[in-house]
């Protein structure tokens, strides 16, 4: 299968179903069999995907991805080994940071329900042309791109969860940030967002927010 075909929604479910790690393999960068560049498009996945495991708490290093070709198994071998590795060191999802399950399953079920808004945001302000790794690895890690991922993604997906959480009940500035391994002053900013846009109101009965 054409790593191109691999989607974020299933990383994102290897990690929902319990994998502590997911290792992608795919044909060497300008190397396409199908001229596609799915690789290009999948390595550009993996970027963003690591910075949302980030954003949600977890390692990022969980998740990983190698080019080869199919005359390679050497490669594959090592890489793998190396990756199972890393994985051990690691330690279990969730637990090894600290993130007990239901708040693991709550995090990894919002990045989730965000991904069609993220393959949008990819297509329209994040997509690069065919370039080598070094250059790939150069974007993803700069202050633009770092910017226009908390713009258009971390945001959003903070919102959501906030959301989703005063959807269950009113919670606090307090109780939120610790619910979603944020920082109070975070956590106030997006309340304030989410006021003006009259999607939550405070209680002043409870002193806490709830669902506008």
């Amino acid at each position: 299968m054409c790593t191109g075909r691999v989607d974020l929604s299933f990383v994102l479910r290897a990690f929902s179903k319990g994998a502590d790690g997911v290792f992608i393999g795919g044909c060497h960068l300008n190397e396409c069999n199908y001229i596609t560049h799915g690789n290009y498009h999948t390595f550009a996945m993996v970027q963003i995907a690591k910075k949302i495991l980030a954003r949600i708490g977890l390692n990022p290093e969980r998740l990983t991805m190698r080019f080869m070709s199919g005359a390679e198994a050497n490669i594959f071998t090592e890489s793998v080994n190396e990756f199972v590795k890393t994985i051990k060191e690691l330690g279990p999802l969730g637990r090894a940071e600290g993130i007990d399950e239901a708040a693991l399953r709550f995090r990894l079920d919002s990045a989730t329900q965000l991904v069609p808004y993220i393959r949008l945001v990819e297509r329209e302000r994040l997509r690069l042309p065919p370039m080598s790794e070094e250059e790939y690895h150069k974007f993803f890690d700069s202050d633009e791109l770092n910017r226009l991922f908390k713009e258009t993604i971390a945001d959003k997906l903070a919102i959501s969860q906030i959301i989703a959480l005063l959807r269950e009940k009113p919670l606090s500035t307090a109780e939120i940030a610790h619910a979603l391994g944020l920082t109070p002053s975070e956590v106030s900013k997006y309340l304030n967002s989410s006021s003006r846009q009259k999607l939550v109101r405070y209680d002043e009965g409870e002193k806490r927010y709830a669902v506008a």
